[in-house]
């Protein structure tokens, strides 16, 4: 079987992981072809992969003709912008999170893999974790019964300032096109939507460089509304220490709870909406409740991304379903684009009519106020 030959554009932190997990054989039925980056440093580093290709021009990398399938590990603006390229060049194309700044230009990336035979993909690396994927089954098997409420607080972000000081591009609206939305807090942002759907609107209350000397949002929190009046609570931020990870749903039929690795799942005996419609003796009756726990055991970080990229692989070897289709990757960021929104103007946003014009207008002023 002939080998995928991948390129990397970008090989900093990730774009290095995703190097070194090609050259040592850990992706099935692919090899690292080529790296490409501006950075001479990055690339001097790089010649460390023996016969693979390095190259400093973009235009000579994609014009490569052995090449099969490119990951971009870039900063954010440039996710949507290169990979579109990618696509026009017929190369398969697999996008580090999130998927862009902006949702306007992702959608353009999504229009163009819509009408290409190439397999595309986003490293939504979470969705590999047993966890939620075993929260997600119980949603879709429909053991919570209708959804109530939904919280999560994960502020086990922790950055501090040398963290911001390690790379001029980090948290500035220029560079990186948001905070810990963009940065750390994806991961959770896609989960939200691919376990419970999403939501219909999100009001945002943000804080700007929070005991930080940074620009950006470094701690949110937002309120959430569903189609079905189910209503949500999402805490994130990065100063906190020490920092929770802890989801909660709540549904008609009971309650799941995951954090420190496990799921607590407090199944009613009855649906709350049945129990009722009954007449009780006790004006202070509640449903039973059964606890029922769940110890999975998290796959490491890194251990993550070789799923991913294993399944990237395997998806244009074989055809298998992707874990997490490229096309998804606008769904978190249309959520994350409306908190942004909401925070900047002060009022709630509604995820159907989401100004998308209105947003970058707004994001504008905040790159030229940090200017």
């Amino acid at each position: 079987m002939r080998q995928i030959k991948v390129g990397i554009v970008g090989i900093g932190h990730m774009g290095s992981f995703h190097a070194d997990s090609l050259y040592t054989n850990k992706v099935e039925n692919a090899l690292l072809h080529s790296v490409m980056d501006i950075d001479q440093e990055r690339l001097i580093a790089a010649q460390k992969y023996e016969d693979v290709k390095i190259y400093d021009q973009f235009s000579d990398f994609i014009s490569d003709e052995e090449l099969d399938a490119v990951i971009i590990a870039t900063p954010h603006y440039d996710h949507p912008t290169i990979g579109i390229e990618v696509l026009k060049h017929k190369k398969h194309l697999l996008i580090e999170k999130p998927a862009g700044v902006f949702t306007k230009n992702v959608r353009e990336l999504n229009q163009l893999a819509q009408h290409s035979d190439k397999v595309f993909s986003i490293m939504l690396n979470q969705r590999t974790n047993p966890l939620y994927i075993k929260i997600k089954e119980m949603i879709d098997l429909g053991l919570l019964g209708e959804l109530r409420r939904v919280n999560w607080i994960v502020t086990n972000w922790y950055r501090s300032s040398t963290y911001y000081e390690s790379g001029g591009w980090r948290a500035t609206w220029e560079k990186e096109g948001g905070g810990v939305l963009l940065n750390q807090a994806p991961h959770q942002i896609d989960l939200l939507q691919w376990i419970f759907g999403m939501p219909k609107s999100v009001q945002a209350f943000m804080k700007f460089g929070a005991h930080r000397n940074i620009t950006v949002e470094n701690d949110v929190t937002a309120y959430l509304e569903y189609p079905n009046g189910a209503t949500g609570v999402f805490i994130t931020s990065t100063f906190d220490t020490p920092g929770t990870n802890r989801l909660e749903a709540i549904g008609s039929k009971g309650k799941i709870v995951v954090e420190n690795g496990q799921i607590s799942w407090h199944k009613l005996e009855m649906d709350e909406a049945d129990f009722d419609k009954l007449h009780h003796e006790n004006n202070f009756a509640a449903p039973k409740n059964e606890k029922v726990t769940f110890d999975l055991k998290e796959n490491q970080w890194g251990v993550q991304h070789l799923v991913i990229l294993n399944n990237f692989v395997d998806s244009i070897v074989n055809k298998t379903n992707l874990i997490a289709p490229g096309e998804e990757g606008v769904k978190g960021l249309s959520i994350s684009n409306a908190m942004h929104l909401s925070a900047f103007l002060g009022q709630k946003i509604e995820l159907d009519t989401l100004d998308e014009d209105l947003f970058i207008t707004e994001l504008k002023l905040r790159i030229d106020s940090e200017k």
